[in-house]
């Protein structure tokens, strides 16, 4: 049996958070990872190997990070760890058109970092405050779409969304793909 977990095992048996007779059990041969925000300095490599696995998983040619990208993810803290970082990747290869992945193929949450390009600018929608849900969506979807040149099942995955709802939206929205290119929704 192979367990990890992200808390100290002594403190969590001290607290009553991991039974003691369990602890014990599993407690055979232990390894002790640090954070990855303590080793930063592995991170060209795990991106390097990481991106040719998401590459090959999703058919991308995505084999590389700009500088701009990698100097993002060595200022960033990865309180998700390797995971959060895999994540990270995964939705950079399928929004990546080429083979570098740009800040503009990065999730949202990355913006909030400094992040800024034009690229980034031609491929966010902005919503302001009174704006439904339905509309912000409705945009979001179709922007999508302008920027996968109305490509639907890449753009369902890039929204996490499953090709049938894409179609029942652009439906219920009333909006064809012609009138989604040229962003009349």
């Amino acid at each position: 049996v192979l367990a990890a977990t992200n808390k100290v095992p002594e403190d969590a048996v001290a607290k009553g958070q991991l039974r003691n007779d369990l602890y014990y059990r599993l407690n055979v041969f232990n390894i002790h990872m640090p954070p990855l925000r303590d080793h930063k300095e592995d991170l060209p490599e795990l991106v390097e190997h990481l991106l040719a696995d998401m590459s090959r998983k999703h058919e991308r040619k995505a084999a590389m990070v700009t500088d701009e990208v990698m100097k993002t993810f060595q200022n960033y803290n990865w309180p998700g760890n390797i995971r959060e970082l895999r994540n990270t990747l995964e939705r950079a290869t399928i929004a990546c058109d080429g083979k570098v992945v740009e800040p503009c193929h990065l999730s949202p949450a990355f913006g909030s970092m400094g992040i800024h390009s034009a690229a980034s600018d031609a491929n966010s929608v902005r919503v302001g405050v009174g704006t439904t849900v339905g509309e912000a969506e409705r945009l979001l979807i179709l922007k999508t779409l302008e920027s996968t040149n109305n490509n639907k099942t890449r753009a369902a995955e890039i929204l996490g969304i499953s090709l049938k709802t894409l179609h029942n939206k652009l439906k219920e929205y009333g909006a064809s793909i012609g009138a989604a290119a040229d962003g009349n929704g």
